[in-house]
């Protein structure tokens, strides 16, 4: 399931950029948009609408937004003075092949491209299209994604309590996550229970992709993982695995993807495809 929506955004972001004038600046950001990954946020945002009644055609430049978000956040994370990775979804990070201070631009245009998209797509349309690009943009920036990066770096130098961790990784990771389930919820006309609902559920599942990331950081190769492995071990980073070992995490995530399923059991809505879509989650090898 993953994939056919995979296949759909990966052609969206194509025929977007191949619309834009021809320079560096749009072919640093081609080029990290355009590597591949999983397209989780956007697919989630596209199988949100199809729960609430919507169009792929109406909230694929949401989806397309959220894309951008997270692909900003992955080039500034792999800078040097970040998480200094040499590798993202087996090719040469952006800064690796544009230069740092490209890499930094190009990241800071495509955040600045999404929310262009989120404003003249549905901002402009009502209060419901305004609040969905509101949501978003908290998630994105200092108290969601922005605010667990800073705890994350920080973690590198301090040691994190379970709970700590939890704190940063519902934002780093669970954040964004949640953004692409309660903004097109919203757009949609959701009541405000179920938008809360699916809030709560992405940010579980955040803490679960989370989890099974730390996993495969130990237990995964390069090839397969598309990056430096060991790296967070190397760093001296607080992690799940490094704070409960390998099999305990793994019944973590196995409890926590659980506790996902029961909070979309709650929706008097069709979840089935966002259930199969969270099960197989734990099965993933990247």
């Amino acid at each position: 399931m993953l994939l056919e929506y995979k296949k759909i955004i990966d052609e969206e972001i194509v025929n977007y950029f191949n619309g834009l004038p021809n320079n560096g600046l749009h072919e640093a950001m081609a080029y990290s948009m355009t590597l591949g990954g999983k397209r989780l946020r956007p697919a989630l945002v596209l199988l949100t609408a199809k729960i609430f009644g919507g169009q792929v055609e109406e909230l694929m430049p949401m989806a397309l937004a959220m894309e951008m978000i997270h692909t900003y956040s992955l080039i500034h994370d792999d800078l040097p003075s970040m998480d200094n990775d040499d590798f993202r979804r087996g090719k040469p990070t952006n800064h690796k092949v544009f230069g740092e201070a490209n890499a930094i631009l190009a990241g800071d245009a495509l955040l600045n491209e999404a929310f262009s998209i989120l404003l003249r797509t549905y901002a402009v349309k009502g209060i419901l299209g305004a609040k969905a690009s509101l949501l978003i943009s908290e998630c994105a920036g200092r108290e969601g994604m922005i605010g667990g990066q800073i705890m994350d770096l920080r973690h590198e130098k301090v040691e994190a309590t379970y709970e700590q961790l939890k704190v940063c990784h519902h934002k780093k990771t669970g954040a964004l996550i949640a953004a692409s389930l309660a903004a097109p919820a919203q757009y949609l006309g959701a009541t405000t229970e179920e938008v809360q609902k699916l809030y709560a559920f992405g940010l579980h599942l955040g803490l679960a992709f989370q989890i099974q990331d730390d996993i495969l950081d130990v237990t995964s190769t390069r090839e397969v993982l598309g990056k430096t492995i060991g790296k967070d071990q190397e760093a001296g980073k607080t992690t799940y695995v490094g704070l409960f070992g390998i099999d305990k995490s793994k019944e973590m995530a196995e409890e926590i993807t659980n506790e996902c399923i029961k909070v979309l059991e709650e929706l008097p809505r069709d979840t089935e495809e966002l259930k199969e879509l969270t099960r197989s989650l734990l099965r993933r090898t990247y």
